[in-house]
């Protein structure tokens, strides 16, 4: 148990990894542009080119055509609905305004919490999926944990950067990313101590859609918005075109 606990560490540890290399680079309008489109692009690529296959193939083998499409969507509109009444919970932009001295600052915090929340709610389970993998079969688990690393790197530039912008403290923004991964480990745990014995393989399927679910949500609600406002568009346009591949990429070669 103590090496899939690493794998998924490592795993989650890597949105830390996001913040740090978003501290090498003064925080502005354009990187928040930038790394919105790239982990925007990140997030669309891994839920609908990987999960939403995953998913298909799974309630494919289990129901009609119509059955698996419905399960599917079902639970992926069940991520998005989780991730919006989350979003609805935290602050509005003219109340983190008034808290930071400016519009921009307000809306910079409240892209950075938005995404930031989301996270802490995906991350959870797919600290859970990432153990049971590495537990089950520790290629495939080294895979996943390997996957899963590569699209925290950019979730954690998505929560450092309009941090660091809210604030004015790079390593605040690091931390934030770091924090934002922490749930990972602590799905691992909670897996491994108290959930065990009640996961089946459609629970996990399922508990994989409501993970694409949520990104989706983050990339189309937030990140994508925010990165093609009309002042940086050509930012956000240039982060979105260099994310698709590069997980495309990613995705081929962990296949």
């Amino acid at each position: 148990m103590l090496l899939p606990l690493l794998m998924t560490t490592i795993a989650g540890l890597s949105t830390g990894l996001g913040g740090l290399i978003a501290a090498l680079f003064r925080p502005t309008p354009r990187l928040m542009a930038f790394c919105g489109g790239f982990a925007g692009a990140v997030m669309l690529t891994v839920s609908l080119a990987d999960l939403a296959p995953a998913l298909l193939d799974f309630y494919g083998a289990l129901l009609s055509p119509f059955g698996c499409g419905a399960a599917a969507a079902a639970l992926l509109l069940g991520g998005m609905l989780a991730a919006w009444l989350l979003a609805c919970a935290l602050p509005d932009e003219d109340t983190l305004a008034d808290r930071f001295g400016s519009r921009t600052q307000g809306s910079a915090m409240r892209a950075a919490l938005v995404t930031g929340a989301a996270l802490l709610l995906h991350n959870l389970p797919e600290g859970i999926l990432t153990l049971l993998t590495n537990v089950s079969d520790p290629q495939l688990g080294a895979r996943t944990a390997l996957a899963i690393a590569l699209h925290n790197i950019p979730e954690g530039l998505a929560v450092a950067v309009p941090f660091a912008c809210a604030t004015g403290s790079r390593a605040k923004g690091a931390v934030a990313a770091l924090v934002s991964g922490l749930a990972e480990p602590a799905g691992a745990v909670l897996a491994a101590l108290v959930l065990a014995p009640l996961l089946t393989p459609g629970l996990l399927n399922g508990i994989v859609a409501v993970v694409a679910g949520i990104m989706l949500w983050v990339a189309a609600a937030q990140l994508l918005p925010a990165a093609f406002e009309p002042a940086w568009r050509k930012m956000g346009v240039t982060g979105f075109c260099a994310g698709v591949p590069m997980m495309i990429l990613g995705i081929a070669a962990l296949a």
